[in-house]
Order: structure tokens, then sequence, then C-alpha cells
């Protein structure tokens, strides 16, 4: 059974404020980087944000997640950051001069708590984990969101690591704690 979330506190106080019921499992938070994860490379960018933001919203409807999506307006939002709120996706368009990567980074470090970030940019990824966030890659992402009618296969790559740069602790059979978080993350998308 999914959680109940009242997505009202959500949007007037945020999520580290909103309650919710039920099931058992704890609710996970996502925030995605939007243009991350549909492109740049379309001839409508307002049609791919809105199907963007209508996947989600059936996912958050079958799984309960609370979901948090950016988008830059660093070239051409206004000069306040703008927020909304649609089927109950929590919307946010960057301000003027700032882009979305700026507004995840700030809202995990503020937000303290476990987000799951959704962002195959490096930068955002090495905060995510030094905030005890987990990135999962926007293409690892899209393509659960697609598939979301399917059990999860458990396959997994490790994001953002070059495996002959780290060195190994403990036995080789044993995934790193990184591994470990994701395939955790992993399982609940």
């Amino acid at each position: 059974m999914a959680a109940i979330i009242d997505i009202d506190a959500i949007i007037k106080t945020g999520p580290l404020e909103a309650s919710y019921s039920g099931g058992g499992d704890a609710i996970t938070f996502i925030i995605i980087d939007g243009y991350n994860v549909i492109g740049i490379s379309h001839d409508d960018l307002a049609k791919q944000r809105d199907n963007l933001v209508r996947l989600l919203a059936e996912y958050r409807k079958a799984k309960g997640h609370v979901i948090i999506v950016v988008f830059d307006g660093w070239k051409s939002g206004g000069r306040k950051e703008e927020t909304i709120s649609t089927a109950g996706i929590k919307i946010i368009y960057s301000r003027l001069g700032e882009k979305a990567d700026s507004v995840i980074k700030r809202i995990v470090s503020t937000e303290k708590r476990e987000w799951v970030v959704i962002s195959s940019d490096r930068e955002v990824a090495a905060h995510a984990w030094s905030q005890g966030s987990v990135p999962v890659a926007s293409e690892k992402f899209r393509s659960l969101l697609e598939n979301s009618g399917t059990p999860f296969s458990g396959e997994y790559d490790l994001l953002y690591e070059d495996p002959a740069n780290v060195p190994k602790k403990g036995s080789s059979r044993t995934a790193s704690r990184k591994e470990k978080a994701l395939l955790r993350v992993l399982r609940k998308l």
C-alpha cells in the first residue's frame, strides 16, 4: 500500500515538514534536474516538460514518492524563482542567471534528508553524496519511469566513479557503501 502524502503541506512548508501515513515504508524524496532527464535537443521543450510532468504524476500516484522537478530558468527565467504544483508534483523554475544544478544543491543542503537526486551532472552527484543523498543517472531514471509497469530488474551501474581510481577495501565480492546505497534506492524507485 502506498503512503498517503499531505501534498498541501509539502507545497506550503516544503518536504521537511510534510506528514504522511500508511504503508510503513518511508517516503522517498526525489529531486530531478528536469532538462537533464528530457534533454534540450527538442523542437518543443514546453511539450517535453509537460510530458515529463505527466509521467511523473502517474509515477507519484503509483509509488507515493514526494517529487520535485527543477527546470533551468537561467537564460530566460524570471527575476525570482518560480514554484508551482501540478498533479502533486512540485515544479521549480530557477531564476534568471541561476541553473537548476544550483537549486538542487541548495535544496539538498538545506533540507537535510536522504534525497534521491536525479541528474547526470557529476558535480551534482558529488554534492549529493557529500550530503548523504544518493544520485541516480538521468538515463537510468528515465528508463525506470518509462518502464514503471514492469518490476525492476536489479541491474545497476555505479555512477560517477571510475572503479580503477577507487581503492577497494574488504572482500572483492562485497559491494561498496555507494553501490549498496544505490541498490537500496533503485529498489525503492
